[in-house]
C-alpha cells in the first residue's frame, strides 16, 4: 500500500511508520514540525507543509496514488484548549475538513483518525465501550467529536470509508530504542516520572491521593505505543481490503487501569537498577480529573482482531526508560 501520514514526526506518527514500513508499505509523511520533530522521521519521504495549504495537498494527493491516510496531527493540550479554543476548532476541524475535502477531489476513499477517550467526557460507568455517551468536557474533546461526526456524514455523501480509534493513554517507546516519546511539553505521566528519575526534572507531583480508587489515586488505562499502532494498521487493512466501509469507531485500550501509585513504584523498581531514584511531592486535586478511566476495546479485538502485545506496565515502563536514558 502506499500511505500518507499526516503528523508522521510526532509521537504515534513517528512510530507508525517504521510499523507500516517493516511491513512492506510504502508511505509519504506530511508534517507542519508545529510539536514534531523531523528527526523522529526515519521512514519513508518527508514533505514539510500544513494542512491549511490546500495547493499543496491537491499536489501531494494529485501526483501519488494514495491508499489511504492516516491522521495524527492535531493540537492535544486539554489545558490549552480552554483557554485557546479558536486554536484547536481551526487546526483540529477546520483543516481536518482541508485534507478530507483534498480526499474528496482526488478520490482517495479510507482514513484512518486518531480521536481521543475525551470524546466521552466524565464516565458514567467504567470499563468504557462504543455506547457510552459522548459528552466531551474541553475544546479538544469536542473538535474530536466534531470530526468523529464529519466522518460519519463524508461516509454518506462522498463514500469515504473510515475509523475513528479513540486513544486512552498511550504510552512506552519502540522496543528497538528507535524511537520514543518526545513533547515540548510533556504532559504524560510515565515520561514525567523517568524526567523524575533521570534528573531531568525535580520532582514528580501526584495530584490527590483522595480518589475513590484501591489507593486513593487516578487510574488510568496505558497503552503501548506499538500495540496503538498495530490496530490502526489493522483498521487500515479492514478498509482498504473492503472488509467494512462507512465510518467506524473504536476504543483503544488494554482494558485495565493502574493507578498513578502502581506506577511509580514500578518506575521505582526499574530505574533502582541503574542506581536511580526520584523525588515525590504531593499536590491538590485537578479539576476535571476522573478517579478512573478504562477502555473497553473488546470490539476492537472482535472486529479488528487486535491483540495488545505489550500490556504488563513494567515492560511499558522498561521501554520508556531505556529511552529516556538516551537524553542523559
Amino acid at each position: 500500500m502506499k500511505i500518507l501520514i499526516v503528523g508522521g514526526a510526532g509521537y504515534i506518527g513517528s512510530h507508525m511508520c517504521k510499523m507500516l514500513v517493516h511491513s512492506g508499505s510504502e508511505i509519504i509523511v506530511l508534517d507542519n514540525l508545529s510539536t514534531g520533530f523531523q528527526e523522529m522521521v526515519k521512514y519513508g519521504e518527508f514533505v514539510q507543509g500544513d494542512l491549511a495549504n490546500q495547493e499543496l495537498l491537491d499536489s501531494l494527493l494529485m501526483k501519488n496514488e494514495f491508499d489511504g491516510v492516516i491522521h495524527f496531527a492535531a493540537n492535544s493540550l486539554v489545558g490549552e484548549s480552554m483557554s485557546n479554543p479558536s486554536k484547536y476548532y481551526q487546526n483540529n476541524v477546520g483543516n481536518t475538513l482541508n485534507l478530507l475535502d483534498a480526499m474528496v477531489r482526488h478520490d482517495v476513499k479510507n482514513f484512518i483518525f486518531s480521536s481521543t477517550a475525551a470524546t466521552f467526557g466524565e464516565p458514567e460507568y467504567s470499563p468504557i465501550d462504543e455506547r457510552h455517551p459522548q459528552k466531551p468536557i474541553n475544546p479538544y474533546g469536542a473538535s474530536k467529536l466534531m470530526v468523529e461526526r464529519i466522518l460519519q456524514d463524508y461516509a454518506n455523501a462522498y463514500g469515504l470509508n473510515s475509523v475513528s480509534l479513540r486513544y486512552f493513554n498511550a504510552c512506552g517507546a519502540d522496543p528497538e530504542g528507535e524511537m520514543g516519546e518526545c513533547h515540548d511539553p510533556e504532559t504524560h505521566l510515565i515520561p514525567l516520572i523517568l524526567q523524575a528519575a533521570s534528573g531531568r526534572r525535580k520532582c514528580i507531583t501526584v495530584f490527590g491521593r483522595d480518589y475513590a480508587t484501591g489507593d486513593g489515586t487516578c487510574v488510568r488505562d496505558y497503552i503501548h505505543i506499538n500495540d496503538l499502532c498495530s490496530a490502526h494498521a489493522l483498521a487500515l487493512d479492514m478498509i482498504v481490503s473492503g472488509k467494512k466501509d462507512g465510518a467506524l469507531a473504536y476504543n483503544l485500550g488494554n482494558g485495565h487501569g493502574f493507578s498513578v501509585q502502581q506506577v511509580i513504584d514500578v518506575v521505582k523498581k526499574v530505574v533502582a537498577e541503574d542506581g536511580c531514584n526520584l523525588v515525590v511531592e504531593e499536590g491538590e486535586r485537578r479539576a476535571g480529573d476522573p478517579a478512573v478511566l478504562v477502555a473497553d476495546s473488546s470490539l476492537a479485538r472482535q472486529t479488528l482482531g487486535w491483540q495488545p502485545k505489550y500490556g504488563d506496565l513494567e515492560t511499558i515502563v522498561r521501554h520508556a526508560w531505556a529511552w529516556e536514558k538516551t537524553f542523559v
